[in-house]
Order: structure tokens, then C-alpha cells, then sequence
């Protein structure tokens, strides 16, 4: 196989903990209502973002991902009988637009660079949000360029977003290392011909889809030595 020259990153869940709005509201006085059940008001808010953004590929019904993601957060409100106060929406969605960096991510994207790989991320989340999330973890410096879906209108895995790619670099799809947490999205970048490293923090069963990731590793810590390899760096 051709060495690879680029990495591309999936932004919520891979270098963004999704999780930390949620735990960190929860912790706020205005955080009370989810307080005992943060942990399960993000996973489904989490759940029905991805599925809105799924359903909307499917249907042709494109919305930008800040309104699926309030959407997803309504509709977590009243699946655990919250009432959507607007003071507690707003905290989450602030929350939401500046998420926690995962601890290990500004020292692998440094590694990175000092290796000479180009950075992007590819993400299902607008320019504006992506903007905010980079500049809050201070990593904006360490990637040459944040993607957004909004660039095709549709959301990932649909092969058009992870097209933006190999333009974006002038690149084929085997000469990209593709970075996801999302077991669906790392296989849908496999298929599409990406080499794909799927970032399995949780120890899931690997997904039932056509393309399968070439590594799995439990966090981006692992990520440079593997790129090393399939760059050919002694």
C-alpha cells in the first residue's frame, strides 16, 4: 500500500469529549435536573443526534448539525421527563460549542507535527462550531484545516463528506490515515478507502459494516507510532 501523508480526524467523540457537557452542567446549580442522571441524558442525547443526522442523509432533509443537536438535546429533555428550562438548554449548548479535548490530544497532534504529518479535521459539525470547539481546546495552531459537512450538505458516512478529504489534500483515499471513535464512521471511511485507525474507548463490539478499520487503538496516545509505520519513518 501507498505510505501515507495525511491524518484526518473526526472531531465529537474523538478529539472532543461529548460527555463533558453534560458532566460538567451537571455539576452548575442550574445543572440539578440532570445532576443524577447525566451520564444517561448524554448518552441519549448523544444516540438521537446521531440519528436525526442518519435520518436526514437518508430522507434528503438536511439541517445544520447545531440544530440536530438541539433538536436531539429536546427531545433527551422530555424522553427523561426534564422540563427544557432555558437557562439549562443554554448552559449545555454553551457547553456543547466548547467541549473538553480529550487529555492525550494536544500532545499527539504536537507529535504529529514534529513528524512532518499534515492535520485536518473532518467533521459532521458546522464551521462555526468546529471553529469554537478548536479555539476553546487551544489546538487550532496544530491542524492545517477543519472540514465541515455543511460544504456538501449531508451528513457522514455519505462518501461525499469524506470526498472533501482527498481533495482538501490532493491526495488518494489509501495515501489518508482516517482517525474516529464512531465505530459506523470508522467503517464508512474504510469503505470509502481511507486507512482508518478506530478509536474504541469503550471497548465495543466492532460494527457489522461493510469497511473495516486497519487499527484499533483505546486512545490517541498509540496514534503516532502507528502512522509511523505506514508513513515508512525509521
Amino acid at each position: 500500500m501507498p505510505p501515507v501523508r495525511a491524518c484526518i480526524f473526526d472531531a465529537y467523540g474523538t478529539l472532543f469529549d461529548i460527555a463533558a457537557p453534560a458532566r460538567r452542567v451537571a455539576a452548575l446549580p442550574v445543572g440539578a435536573p440532570i445532576a443524577p442522571i447525566w451520564e444517561a441524558f448524554a448518552e441519549s442525547w448523544r444516540r438521537k443526534q446521531l440519528e436525526y443526522t442518519w435520518l436526514r442523509a437518508i430522507t434528503g432533509r438536511h439541517a445544520d448539525f447545531r440544530t440536530v443537536t438541539e433538536d436531539a438535546l429536546g427531545w433527551s429533555f422530555e424522553a427523561h421527563g426534564i422540563a427544557p428550562e432555558p437557562a439549562l438548554r443554554d448552559a449545555l449548548m454553551a457547553l456543547y460549542e466548547a467541549p473538553d479535548a480529550f487529555p492525550e490530544v494536544a500532545g499527539m497532534l504536537d507529535a504529529l507535527a514534529a513528524a512532518g504529518v499534515a492535520t485536518a479535521i473532518l467533521s459532521n459539525g458546522t464551521p462555526a462550531m468546529l471553529g469554537s470547539a478548536v479555539a476553546a481546546a487551544g489546538i487550532g495552531a496544530r491542524l492545517g484545516a477543519i472540514l465541515s459537512v455543511e460544504a456538501v450538505g449531508v451528513f457522514k458516512p455519505a462518501p461525499e463528506v469524506y470526498r472533501l478529504g482527498t481533495a482538501a489534500f490532493g491526495l488518494q483515499a489509501g495515501q489518508i490515515a482516517f482517525v474516529s471513535a464512531n465505530g459506523w464512521d470508522a467503517a464508512g471511511a474504510a469503505d470509502f478507502g481511507f486507512r482508518t485507525i478506530w478509536v474504541n474507548r469503550r471497548g465495543a463490539p466492532a460494527e457489522r459494516l461493510p469497511g473495516r478499520p486497519a487499527a484499533v487503538i483505546r486512545d490517541l496516545a498509540g496514534l503516532p507510532a502507528i502512522l509511523d509505520g505506514w508513513r515508512g519513518a525509521p
